[in-house]
């Protein structure tokens, strides 16, 4: 239970401090027009905090009274062992503050709210007897089940919130992007996207010298809190070699990890290796993408390749592969831009040949995208065109393109079109 004094206490707070300065996000969050949670989803450290303390300003500039906004942070301290009761319990000394809420619209911001169990039966009772537009946060993509969906009886809108996107990076350092570049402010978006690759959670660009500290951080929190407290596990050291093994690998094989853990004499099963692996997508940091296939059955049986939440877990493993960050980045903003990882984005291979992501809008492949550095090696270039025209030639579509370091073009290849694209032209794009 959390004691009365603590609640009054993280209510007056937030009214008697100024909301701290953010770099403005790019996504957008209209007001709904019907009755609806809204579910701030995303990584740990990814922003989603700020992002809240955004739309509270935005709120604040419409000349709402910061009276009838109330932010908790579930994660705090202060708040260990909060429990539904508790949170009721909240609302109705924020109500003894501020009476006048009771007749008026209020909004109400929850942050990290996974800690708190059932959760979502409070948010739905206040919707339904309260004038409350709540606002929800969570590093947990339980947030999305079904079983909550089914128990707030489908009354969520969620939006999601990764690192910083190249826009957003640019606007952290500053870097005004126009439409037309000069030789000296393309060199300097060049430097830029350099620095980019390396990794964009918000903290680590904004206080650079700490970036080595947060990196671990993240790792360590992931692992001990979002996973270990959570699930109760017991053989860290499994653990750590998993994340480890996925960090480092393109591919992952449950069957080959299990074999390299017996050749080290760690007894431990293929289903508790699957579980632990699970807990690291759910925990947003790593996120398995299998082969597009028309069967469902085969999506699932095929192996999947990793990628990770930020290009900086990467980096601070000492994974620095020009064509890795590069590819690793084209699925982050591919996220971003609302492809669900193997819903509506795939890879895809035959006969040998890879297609990086293959599209899928309505049960359709949309679109075939090849991410690779450098083309100017014959081989390389025949190898990544080949692969692309035979997958288009495959699943039937024709809007291929190849994402490079700096070089655009249209180019006919097997009689195909293929659009060339440098990276920092596409990440530009909104």
């Amino acid at each position: 239970m959390v004691d009365r004094e603590v609640w009054i206490e993280q209510i007056k707070d937030f009214y008697e401090t100024e909301l701290p300065e953010v770099v403005k996000r790019d996504i957008r969050v209209p007001k709904p027009p019907i009755n609806r949670a809204i579910s701030i989803i995303g990584p740990r450290r990814a922003g989603k905090t700020f992002f809240m303390f955004q739309l509270m300003k935005e709120l604040l500039e419409e000349n709402l009274e910061k009276e009838r906004i109330l932010y908790i942070n579930l994660e705090s301290d202060l708040l260990l062992g909060c429990e539904l009761a508790d949170l009721r319990n909240m609302m109705e000394i924020f109500y003894e503050i501020y009476p006048e809420n009771k007749d008026r619209k209020t909004y109400l911001f929850l942050d990290e709210v996974q800690n708190v169990e059932n959760w979502e039966k409070f948010v739905r009772t206040i919707m339904d007897s309260e004038d409350v537009q709540v606002y929800v946060s969570g590093s947990s993509s339980k947030l999305l089940s079904k079983e909550i969906a089914t128990s707030m009886r489908g009354r969520t809108l969620p939006y999601h919130v990764y690192p910083f996107n190249f826009r957003e990076f640019l606007r952290a350092k500053n870097f005004d992007v126009g439409e037309h570049l000069s030789s000296s402010e393309k060199a300097k978006l060049l430097n830029l996207l350099e620095e980019f690759m390396k990794g964009s959670y918000p903290e680590v660009i904004l206080f650079e010298r700490e970036r080595e500290k947060i990196l671990r951080e993240i790792i360590d929190v992931t692992i001990y809190r979002d996973i270990v407290d959570r699930f109760n596990i017991r053989n860290i050291k499994v653990l750590k070699l998993l994340l480890k093994a996925l960090i480092s690998s393109t591919y992952f094989s449950v069957h080959k990890f299990y074999n390299y853990l017996k050749s080290l004499r760690m007894k431990v099963s293929k289903n508790t290796i699957y579980r632990y692996l699970d807990y690291f997508s759910d925990s947003l940091i790593v996120y398995p993408l299998r082969k597009y296939s028309k069967s469902y059955k085969e999506i699932e049986q095929t192996i999947p390749k990793i990628y990770l939440a930020d290009n900086g877990l990467l980096v601070h493993n000492n994974i620095r592969s020009s064509g890795r960050l590069m590819e690793n980045a084209v699925f982050t903003e591919l996220m971003r831009r609302g492809y669900t990882p193997n819903k509506e984005l795939f890879y895809f291979s035959s006969d040998r040949k890879e297609v990086d992501f293959v599209l899928v809008e309505k049960g359709a492949v949309t679109q075939l995208i090849q991410v690779c550095y450098r083309i100017d090696d014959l081989e390389t270039r025949d190898r990544e065109l080949s692969a692309l025209v035979k997958a288009g030639k495959e699943l039937g579509c024709s809007d291929m393109q190849m994402i490079t370091w700096d070089y655009a073009d249209i180019e006919k290849y097997e009689d195909q079109e293929i659009k060339f694209l440098p990276i920092w032209k596409w990440l530009l794009k909104s």
